[in-house]
């Protein structure tokens, strides 16, 4: 297995990482948002709660 981060061997101590280093890095994307899932949901709440209210109206 490889870092997914540098693509080195990794480290038992560190695993899925090859060090603190890169946990560390890996960590930071995490928090910054760099990693997100992909939505079509819209952004602000009250659009959220439109968009439902239109879903719940369409006849099935």
């Amino acid at each position: 297995m490889s870092c997914p981060v540098c693509k080195r061997k990794t480290d038992a101590a560190y695993r899925p990482f090859c060090s603190k280093r890169c946990a560390d890095i890996d960590l930071a994307k995490w928090m910054t948002g760099s990693y997100a899932i992909p939505s079509d949901d819209p952004e602000d709440l009250e659009a959220a709660e439109r968009a439902l209210e239109q879903q719940q109206r369409k006849p099935h």
